[in-house]
């Protein structure tokens, strides 16, 4: 069967647990053997196979024994960025301006500026 939008969820689950369950049989497996390889118990693994519902760790333990794990990059591919897009992104996050403010364009407010004629010994006539 075809993985496709038109299945119901339950559908598409009792497929994967179904392929699964072929895969065991492919490799020569029996429940109770792959649940010993994947450290889970052999309930998890029947309800995997029955297409119930189960922890995500549980599934990536199985696949992981039936030397399946590659199968994840298919199924959600990462993300790649094109180099365009990337210095696109880093030439719009680049200052422009650099912004005077009141307090910065007045020094601090504690020492007022001043030609420093006070640090001028006075002349003597």
């Amino acid at each position: 069967m075809q993985l496709s939008s038109l299945l119901t969820d339950d559908a598409i689950l009792e497929e994967l647990g179904g392929r699964l369950a072929r895969q065991r049989i492919a490799h020569g497996l029996t429940q109770s053997q792959l649940a010993d390889a994947a450290g889970v118990g052999r309930a998890t693994l029947q309800r995997l196979e029955r297409g119930e519902s189960v922890q995500m760790t549980s599934l990536i333990r199985v696949l992981r024994s039936l030397d399946l794990l590659g199968a994840l990059d298919a199924l959600v591919p990462e993300t790649v960025v094109s180099p365009l897009a990337e210095l696109e992104r880093a030439r719009r996050s680049q200052r422009r301006r650099v912004r005077v403010t009141d307090h910065d364009a007045a020094g601090s407010a504690a020492e007022p500026w001043t030609w420093g004629d006070d640090d001028e010994p006075a002349e003597s006539s």
